[in-house]
C-alpha cells in the first residue's frame, strides 16, 4: 500500500504544489502518493502562480497540470501525513482535526530539515527570487522525507 501525503499552504497556488512537485521527482510514485492542497479556497480549480510553474521548470519539473483545491477534513482518513508550509497553516489544520490521530498526521514541513520550526515564507507578493529560496528550502526538506521513506 502506498504512502500518502499532502503538502499544505495558504492558497494552494505557490509553496504546497512546489512541495508536491518536488517531493514527486525524488520519490517511486507506485510506492509514494503525493498531493497539494490549501487552507484558503481562493484558487480553486487554478494552475499554480506562474512563478512556481517557471522555478519548478527551471530545476526540470513539471508542475503546470496541478490544479488547486482546498484542504478537507477526509484529508485526514486519505493521508497518512500532512506537512504545513507554515504555522498559521499548521493552525488551520489542526483546527479541522477531529481527534489526536488527525494531529499527529500534521507537521511543519522544515522540522524534516534538523527538527527546526522554521517556516517557509510565502514568495506570492516577493520578487522571483523568493520563489528560488522557497524552492531551495523545501527542496531541502522534500529529500530529507524522501530518505525516510
Amino acid at each position: 500500500m502506498a504512502t500518502k501525503i499532502l503538502m499544505v499552504c495558504l492558497g494552494n497556488i505557490c509553496r504546497s504544489p512546489l512541495a508536491e512537485g518536488i517531493l514527486q521527482s525524488l520519490v517511486d510514485p507506485t510506492k509514494i502518493i503525493v498531493d497539494s492542497a490549501g487552507t484558503g479556497g481562493y484558487h480553486i480549480g487554478e494552475k499554480p502562480d506562474y512563478r512556481s510553474i517557471a522555478i519548478a521548470k527551471e530545476h526540470g519539473i513539471d508542475i503546470s497540470k496541478q490544479r488547486c483545491r482546498k484542504f478537507h477534513v477526509a484529508d485526514f482518513r486519505e493521508f497518512d501525513v500532512i506537512y504545513a508550509m507554515d504555522k498559521s497553516n499548521y493552525a488551520n489544520i489542526i483546527a479541522k482535526a477531529e481527534n489526536a490521530n488527525d494531529v499527529k498526521k500534521v507537521r511543519l514541513l522544515l522540522t524534516e530539515i534538523d527538527g527546526r520550526e522554521n517556516q517557509v515564507p510565502d514568495p506570492y507578493y516577493g520578487g522571483a527570487d523568493g520563489f528560488e529560496n522557497v524552492f531551495n528550502m523545501i527542496k531541502m526538506a522534500c529529500i530529507e522525507i524522501a530518505k525516510k521513506l
